[in-house]
Parts: C-alpha cells; sequence; structure tokens
C-alpha cells in the first residue's frame, strides 16, 4: 500500500515522475511498458498481498537491455530464502522492521548493493541530505532479532507450508496462493530463486463477504487479528473490496481476501485455530 501511494501520488503528481504499474509476473507486459526513457525497474517477489511470483534473472535481463536499473523488494521472501543480488539486481531493499527483526516492536529498512560507489552515494543523499537515519536503539533492537533471524525463518517456512496444505484441502477456502504450493503459478520460479523455502506469508480466499471475512478474524484466539507481518505471533487481516488498488488484482482476489503471516506458533495449534474460527462463521 505505501508503495503504491509512494508511486502513484508522491512520484507521479507531486515530483513529476512518471511511473507505470505493471504485473511484474507478466514479462511481455513488462517489455511493452518499458521505454527508453525507463530509469528504474522496481521488482516485489512475492508481491504484497497476492504472493504472486517474478523471476528475477528474467526482469533483469529486460531492464538491463533498455539501461534500466533493478531494485527488489525482498520484504516478502527474506534474505534467509531469496538473495536478488545473485540473480542481477541493481538493489535489494529490506523491511527489516518485518522478518529481521522479527519481534514487531522496532521500525527500520535496508537498501543493499554490490555496486559500493552508489551505495556511497545513496548514503550521501539519503542521510545526509534527507536525513533517513535510524534511531540507535530501534539499530540494536534490529540487531538483536537479526541474531534469531535464521532460526525463526526456518520454523517459520515449515509451518506455513504445512498450513498452506491444509487450507487448500479445506472446505469453502477459494484458493490459496503460496510459492510452496506446487498448484501456485509461480512454484517453478520460486523453487529457482527461494533456496531455503518460500516465506511465511499465505493469501487465501474464502466464499464469503467482507463482514463475515472480519468477523472469522475476530474469532480467532490464537492468531492476532491485526496489520503488519514478519512477527513472531502469527497476525491475519482481511484485504478489503474497497481497498485503493484492488483494479489492479487479478479477479480471483477481489472478495473474501486474507492475508496471513504465520509466526512461531505450533502449526498444529494455528490450524486448530483457523479451522475453529472457519466453523464459527458457517465457512
Amino acid at each position: 500500500m505505501a508503495v503504491y501511494r509512494l508511486f502513484h501520488e508522491l512520484f507521479n503528481h507531486k515530483f513529476g515522475v512518471e511511473t507505470v504499474m505493471v504485473d511484474m509476473t507478466d514479462l511481455n507486459a513488462v517489455k511493452r511498458a518499458i521505454t527508453s526513457g525507463t530509469k528504474l525497474v522496481h521488482i516485489e517477489t512475492p508481491d504484497n498481498p497476492t504472493n504472486g511470483v517474478t523471476d528475477i534473472e528474467e526482469i533483469v535481463k529486460i531492464a538491463h537491455q533498455h539501461g534500466a536499473l533493478v531494485s527488489v523488494d525482498n520484504t516478502f521472501a527474506s534474505p534467509f530464502n531469496q538473495k536478488p543480488l545473485e540473480y542481477g539486481a541493481d538493489f535489494v531493499v529490506e523491511a527489516l522492521t518485518k522478518y529481521i527483526n522479527g519481534h514487531g516492536d522496532a521500525q527500520g529498512g535496508a537498501i543493499i548493493s554490490n555496486d559500493l560507489e552508489t551505495m556511497d552515494r545513496i548514503r550521501y543523499e539519503a542521510q545526509v541530505n534527507v536525513g533517513s537515519v535510524i534511531s540507535p536503539f530501534n539499530a540494536w533492537q534490529i540487531f538483536r532479532g537479526s541474531v534469531t533471524f535464521p532460526l525463526r525463518m526456518k520454523r517459520i517456512n515449515e509451518s506455513a507450508q504445512q498450513i498452506a496444505e491444509w487450507l487448500e484441502n479445506r472446505d469453502n477456502v477459494t484458493f490459496v496462493s503460496y510459492p510452496g504450493l506446487k498448484s501456485n503459478q509461480g512454484h517453478e520460479i520460486a523453487k529457482k530463486q527461494m533456496k531455503n523455502g518460500y516465506g511465511g506469508i499465505i493469501s487465501f480466499g474464502v466464499s464469503s463477504d467482507d463482514k463475515t471475512v472480519e468477523c472469522f478474524c475476530a474469532a480467532l484466539k490464537v492468531i492476532t487479528f491485526a496489520v503488519s507481518l514478519g512477527h513472531d505471533e502469527s497476525l491475519i487481516f482481511p484485504q478489503p473490496s474497497y481497498d485503493e488498488r484492488i483494479h489492479l488484482y487479478p479477479e480471483q482476489f477481489r472478495n473474501g481476501f486474507i492475508r496471513f503471516s504465520v509466526g512461531l506458533e505450533e502449526p498444529e495449534d494455528l490450524i486448530n485455530d483457523l479451522d475453529q474460527a472457519l466453523r464459527s462463521v458457517g465457512l
């Protein structure tokens, strides 16, 4: 949501920087959209909130042929599962607030590149001229969380895979979008570039309206009904039909759509919680 607003509202309308929204999983759409004036191609893979998987290597080829740089938002995958620089990306953006911190109590972000000259320029222009500097306490909290990051991600990967498979076989669940499922459109690409697992975000839908979906989320007892992701606790939130980006979603994501961030609880407890909450609203 924030990236959409940044590109669509701030860049386009206030700074005069032209931005174009494209389904990055569709390589032909990317080829049609890119021009000689394109300076940066930004990817989010898996994307938020539909879990679409983009082929980083192929996008890099297209962009570099036109002289454009490529940045990859790696938040959903995390650096434990995916390393975009290995596939030719020029920059990686990591939301340190999420999996790397892992406790939902600190805010931070990072831009990483193999180009040290460009990184020095970013440091100077962002930190000196704009003032984009993390607070010492947040930096310490993120550093503390990063110590257990690999252990947490391994557990989250395993739990999310188990839960996604359960949801896929559940009545009244209309779809499950998770890169680790063989039924996922981007599964083969995910296998290639997500080496250690498929992350902790499961997008799924139920055959119901927004009000019933919210009642389902409120009926959960182990899983917390709240925005955000990548924490030690499981979080769930419905993507409402009035989401300003709804027109960008594939059709199946426009009704009864829920984003679930799997935490460190026992997967059996999470499955039982989902089951009782679905039953409580007649699903």
